[in-house]
Order: C-alpha cells, then sequence, then structure tokens
C-alpha cells in the first residue's frame, strides 16, 4: 500500500483548496490510501528549537508521519503571489534537522486554485522552487491550475463539472505512474 499524504496551503474551514484535496483524493487506485495531514497546528519553525533539544510535540508527530508517507500531494491556494505561510512553515518543519529531512527523495505533485483567472500560477511556481531544493521529484505534466475555483464546486463542495473531475483524474494518474519510478 502506497500512502499519498496531502498537504492543504489553506486554514480556512470552508476553503477550496481542501474541497479540491477532498475531491481528489477519492481518484487514487486501489493500493493508494490518501491522508489528509494537518498542518495549521505546527508553531513557526525555529532552528532554537532542534539546537536546543527543545523540539515541540508537534513538530515530532508531523515528522513522524510525514516519514511513514510515500508522495505528497500539495493543494494550494495563492497568497499575494507566493506560497501561504502554513505550506511554507511546514516545508521548513519537515525540512530540519538539517540531514534529516522528511521530504527527501518523496514524489510531488501540485494543484494550485483560485477563485480569479491566475489559478494560483505564483504558488504553484514558488513551491515547485521548494520542493526542487528538497529533492522530490515533482510531477511536470499535467501541470493543474484550477481557476475561478467557485464555479466547479456545487453547494456541498463535490465537483460540478465533469470535464474538471476527467483532468484531475488524468493529473492522478500521471502522479501514480510519477510515485511508481520512484
Amino acid at each position: 500500500m502506497e500512502k499519498v499524504g496531502i498537504l492543504v496551503g489553506s486554514l480556512r474551514k470552508d476553503s477550496f483548496s481542501k474541497k479540491i484535496a477532498q475531491n481528489v483524493a477519492p481518484l487514487f487506485p486501489e493500493g493508494y490510501e490518501t491522508e489528509m495531514i494537518e498542518i495549521g497546528h505546527l508553531p513557526l519553525y525555529n532552528q532554537d528549537y532542534d539546537d536546543e533539544n527543545k523540539v515541540p510535540e508537534a513538530y515530532t508527530i508531523f515528522r513522524t508521519t510525514m516519514q511513514a508517507i510515500d508522495a505528497v500531494l500539495f493543494v494550494t491556494p495563492e497568497y499575494n503571489r507566493s506560497v501561504p505561510s502554513v505550506l511554507k512553515n511546514a516545508l521548513d518543519v519537515g525540512s530540519r534537522p538539517y540531514g534529516s529531512s522528511v521530504w527527501d527523495g518523496k514524489p510531488a505533485a501540485i494543484i494550485s486554485q483560485s477563485p480569479g483567472n491566475l489559478s494560483a500560477f505564483g504558488a504553484n511556481h514558488h513551491l515547485r522552487q521548494s520542493l526542487v531544493f528538497l529533492n522530490m521529484p515533482i510531477l511536470q505534466q499535467p501541470e493543474a491550475y484550477l481557476g475561478n475555483v467557485a464555479e466547479l464546486l456545487d453547494e456541498n463542495g463535490h465537483l460540478k463539472n465533469e470535464g474538471t473531475r476527467e483532468f484531475l483524474q488524468t493529473f492522478v494518474d500521471a502522479f501514480i505512474e510519477l510515485i511508481k519510478k520512484h
């Protein structure tokens, strides 16, 4: 059983990113288990915690959880043309202490979304930059930018657009092929 961790870059209870993640999780085939990984409770990364052996319990639980994950799907909005701080903080917490990164070698894929037309393009590419440094093989194609996301979801948060669901299935299928290679 391959475990795919899903990290959502929004803390809002009714976030579009969370709704998209919940729609994508069932698209993974048999033999793949998805798990939504909570990141909102992580204290801001501070190297002193690791250096002084005062690691917050939340860091330890998160790092242990991520070590057991085989691949990571990031679903994120864009804040000020970049990655939301909660997501960047999770990357930083998981990448430390130096030499013990939980991200190293894990296949990754990114879905960015926006209620506007730009589809969180900036966040998607800024996140890719960090993932390259963290040595995560990243799904290159298809790229997943979902614009006007509110129009894609019904009142219950389910995808109402069959074309989008088909696209996301193609995206997941390509991610599965990347995971199999690694």
